[in-house]
């Protein structure tokens, strides 16, 4: 049992860096002075999901449920 202990919290440990790291390669939700005259709106903005950005927002969201997972799991352990 503590095999799977120090094997889970290795995995968790390379979750929380991979939730660091996807987290600060995101681009921030302010749109800058382009939302001022509408660039927002271009296909680029319409097109998100399929993008790099898109695609950082979702594997974040992974990485989190992941997280959420993981420290309930090892601390469930702990009793």
């Amino acid at each position: 049992m503590e095999v799977l202990r120090i094997i889970l919290t290795i995995i968790f440990i390379v979750v929380s860096l991979a939730l660091l790291i996807v987290v600060l390669m995101q681009e921030g939700k302010s749109a800058g002075l382009g939302a001022i005259s509408g660039a927002a709106e271009t296909y680029w903005g319409k097109a998100k999901g399929k993008s790099m950005e898109g695609f950082l927002v979702k594997f974040t969201k992974g990485l989190a449920i992941a997280f959420i997972l993981l420290a309930a799991v090892l601390n469930i352990s702990k009793f």
